[in-house]
């Protein structure tokens, strides 16, 4: 990864860069979501208007928000390993990347739910339903329901360099990772943080919906 992203690399060129990984990324999540909701291969396959759709769904919506968490993710990465003396703790991972990652990822579906309104008179038009949906939506991705968990879980390909590279670099964490054989320990807590990400973006989601029963 060091070779496709470094701190002082061409903007055009990192943003090259990221658009290759998002995509090898996002592909490989997207056909597993098709594949394992029923039906919804046969209708794709079908073509017309719900390729369409889908198509225009994955292209003004996912790709942006994978797109740009993965570009910060990136950047990170690129900044850290650029500075390999230096000794980062827990903290640098919790308070640079996870805060952009929960309220970028919900921002940018609220954004995007309210432009394509505008544009392609999603949520029949209505910027106020197309706000509505994205608590809930959102809620429900960490579960793979929708295709918006296709979106969360493809920007792990950015995630996982940045969390095993913060953690080797960690005092820490660092030492706790040596524990366990090779790079294990590394990977293992990378995917520790990446869950706690997940659950941190469900919660901050859930805020609305919990807000409107009470």
């Amino acid at each position: 990864m060091e070779k496709y992203f470094t701190i002082d690399m061409l903007a055009l060129r990192f943003a090259r860069n990221t658009l290759v990984f998002s995509l090898l990324g996002l592909i490989p999540v997207l056909l597993t979501y098709v594949a394992l909701t029923p039906g919804f291969s046969t209708v794709l396959l079908d073509g017309g208007a719900p390729l369409s759709r889908f198509l225009r769904q994955v292209v003004t919506n996912g790709l942006p928000v994978v797109f740009l968490l993965n570009y910060v993710s990136f950047f990170l990465f690129a900044w850290i390993v650029a500075t390999p003396g230096r000794s980062y703790k827990f903290s640098f991972i919790v308070l640079a990347d996870l805060p952009v990652r929960v309220l970028s990822f919900v921002g940018l579906h609220a954004l995007i739910y309210v432009l394509s309104a505008d544009w392609f008179g999603s949520f029949g038009g209505s910027r106020a339903t197309a706000l509505r949906v994205v608590a809930p939506t959102l809620v429900r991705s960490f579960l793979f329901e929708n295709i918006s968990g296709v979106y969360l879980y493809a920007t792990l390909v950015s995630a996982l360099p940045l969390y095993v590279t913060a953690v080797e670099n960690s005092e820490g964490l660092g030492q706790l990772a040596k524990a366990f054989p090779g790079r294990s320990g590394s990977v293992l807590f990378a995917f520790v943080i990446f869950a706690f990400y997940v659950i941190a973006m469900t919660a901050f989601a859930a805020l609305p919906v919990w807000w409107g029963k009470a």
